[in-house]
Order: structure tokens, then sequence, then C-alpha cells
């Protein structure tokens, strides 16, 4: 079946854009794009980062998942998730101002230490309730595009309506 995304919304670049940001990103995304790939079967080839970005795909939305059985050693069979790209294609309808497509590159390209720093103040303002995506960003003096591309590249956040709540594991 082909799916196509539609990214009509500039901060969706940002997840398209750090999917391929590392070597590994891109190779287990190719690797998913080829086949149903387990968890265990990405770390043991690319190592905990590429689980991570498994992660990364999966709160992206990239990825699809399903329950497969393997083989235990000890244990017999059990239930482990495989991932596959969700996706075929994609189509960008790229028309947006610049002070928006230049605050999502800048999201997208920020680096990790600076990214990470705000981060962490986003996830302290935001707490274990939740907090209206408006205030965190008048509080942080971004614009509500800044915000939505930094949340979209993290893996601790997300939006639900118009407020941004941590991503329970």
């Amino acid at each position: 079946m082909n799916r196509i995304k539609v990214i009509n919304e500039p901060s969706e670049l940002v997840p398209m854009l750090r999917a391929v940001d590392t070597k590994v990103k891109r190779e287990v995304l190719k690797e998913v794009t080829l086949e149903w790939r387990t968890s265990k079967e990405i770390e043991e080839k690319y190592g905990h980062e590429g689980k991570e970005a498994l992660k990364f795909f999966e709160k992206m939305k990239l990825v699809e998942t399903k329950w497969q059985s393997t083989s235990g050693s000890q244990s017999g069979s059990h239930p482990e998730k495989a991932y596959h790209t969700y996706y075929t294609s994609f189509h960008i309808n790229a028309s947006w101002p610049v002070y928006e497509i230049s605050d999502v590159l800048a999201a997208a390209m920020m680096p990790e230490d600076e990214f990470k720093e705000i981060e962490a103040k986003v996830v302290s303002q935001v707490g274990p309730e939740g907090r209206f995506a408006g205030d965190v960003a008048e509080n942080l003096g971004i614009t509500s595009t800044m915000l939505r591309s930094l949340v979209k590249r993290s893996v601790k956040l997300d939006y639900r309506g118009h407020r941004i709540e941590r991503i329970k594991d």
C-alpha cells in the first residue's frame, strides 16, 4: 500500500530533517524501509543510537509497529515489537512566511547541547500535568512556531491540542 505523508505545516519539516541528521539514523531508516525489524535487531547492529532512532521515528509517526513472535533462548517464543516505515513518499506543500521557516530550520539544525538546554526548560515548565503552549512560548521568549518545532524534535514532549505534555514511557 502506498502511503503519502503530506507536509503542510512548517514544523512538520523538523522530524523529516532530524530523521536523517546522523549516519545511524539514515541507516536505520533504510533498514526499516526495506523490511520489518525489531528493536533488538536494530540495537545489535547499530547500538544504543539505533534503538534511540527507532524511538524517535515512532514518536514522529514515521514508522508503524506490530507485534511479532520471536524465539527466545530460554523462555521460548515471546512477542516483540517490530518496526517498518509508514510512508512510501512525502509531498511537501511549501509556501510559508520567511520568519516561520527560519524558526523551523533553526530548531532542526540547532546543536544538540543547545537543544537539550531548551528542552530541559520546556520539560520543567510543562511539569507532570502539561501546560498551555502559549504560556510556555511567552515564558521562554520564543515564537509559537519555534516552540512547536522544538517539541516536534523532542522525544520527551508532545502536543495534545494546545497543550504540551511529557511523553510517558
